[in-house]
């Protein structure tokens, strides 16, 4: 099988894209996981909510306002990524006087 001169073998049999595209934090990100647990969070509440409510929606409306949130932490993640840089050593002309 070959292979376009933009994609590199990674030793185990696949390969990665090498080109222009930056390397981007993806599921490591924090944003997705503050996103994930207030969700995981929200739905719990929500869920308590319209089992034992007993006529209050505290817990609804609470729950409601998590998954919101969530929503918006992960979208954030998704639509301004934060991008790795290739070499995270600084060179010298990057470091600080005397280091």
């Amino acid at each position: 099988m070959a292979t376009s001169a933009s994609a590199s073998s990674t030793g185990d049999g696949s390969s990665r894209d090498t080109g222009d595209a930056p390397h981007r934090a993806g599921a490591f990100d924090i944003r997705v996981f503050i996103g994930s647990l207030i969700g995981i969070y929200g739905v719990v509440l929500v869920v308590t909510g319209i089992v034992a409510s007993d006529g209050r929606t505290i817990n609804i409306w609470a729950g409601l306002g998590m998954v919101a949130a969530s929503v918006f932490f992960v979208a954030w993640a998704r639509l301004r990524p934060v991008v790795v840089p290739e070499d995270p050593t600084p060179t010298d002309d990057e470091r600080p006087a005397g280091h």
